[in-house]
């Protein structure tokens, strides 16, 4: 089965709670950007990736607003399900923007990244990656893959939400980015069952087809 939540941001005692307690062996879990488990590669992060190495369920995870992306992008790169990953372990993998993934008989369309409200206070290269923000050619690769699936899939993962809903969720009103675009002609353009999103923290089903999600663990 295919299960999906929000941001984790390093926090292992998430992996404790009931929700997750119902995957089992061979199950799927999608983290809709900010793992946070790949920030430092301090000991202590080590060994929290060595105890999630342990899951007998596979953990797949978009890229949010606040990654190490010199750490995540120094994991070998390969084909999983059709689509590009960064290997982390035997089961932890990271879903790279803009691919498709057929996962159990359902495709999959993933894009991650988007834009730290508070970057100002941070330091790049350090707790801040200019990279958190989508590049054009990452929206044009995109774009390509979604066409050569007759832009059809079941399900849509992202960290940010389309712009469109910013104003009813009451957040970041004011910030526009090329991705915001993007999201938006998806869905004009591209037909799918479900969207799900976690930058916003909260668990919210927006009618018809939008979910944000943050402590749920939801079936898909």
């Amino acid at each position: 089965m295919i299960y999906v939540t929000g941001d984790t941001h390093g926090d292992i005692e998430r992996f404790k709670a009931a929700d997750f307690r119902k995957l089992r062996k061979g199950d799927t879990l999608i983290i809709c950007g900010d793992f946070g488990f790949i920030w430092n590669g301090s000991k202590t992060e080590i060994s929290t990736l060595k105890k999630l190495s342990a899951k007998e369920y596979t953990i797949a995870f978009a890229d949010g607003c606040h990654e190490n992306f010199d750490l995540l992008e120094s994991y070998p790169e390969e084909l999983w399900h059709g689509g590009k990953i960064h290997r982390i372990s035997r089961n932890i993998v990271h879903l790279m923007r803009g691919e498709v993934y057929t996962i159990e008989n359902k495709k999959i369309f993933t894009f991650g990244g988007g834009h730290s409200h508070d970057y100002e206070f941070r330091k790049d290269g350090e707790n801040w990656w200019e990279r958190e923000q989508p590049t054009h050619k990452e929206i044009t690769s995109g774009l390509k893959n979604l066409y050569a699936n007759d832009n059809k899939v079941d399900y849509i993962i992202t960290h940010e939400p389309p712009s469109s809903l910013k104003d009813c969720l009451r957040v970041d009103v004011f910030e526009r980015l090329e991705v915001h675009a993007f999201f938006e002609e998806l869905i004009k353009t591209c037909q799918y069952e479900k969207w799900f999103f976690g930058k916003c923290h909260i668990d919210k089903h927006i009618p018809l087809k939008f979910y944000a999600v943050f402590n749920n663990v939801i079936r898909l």
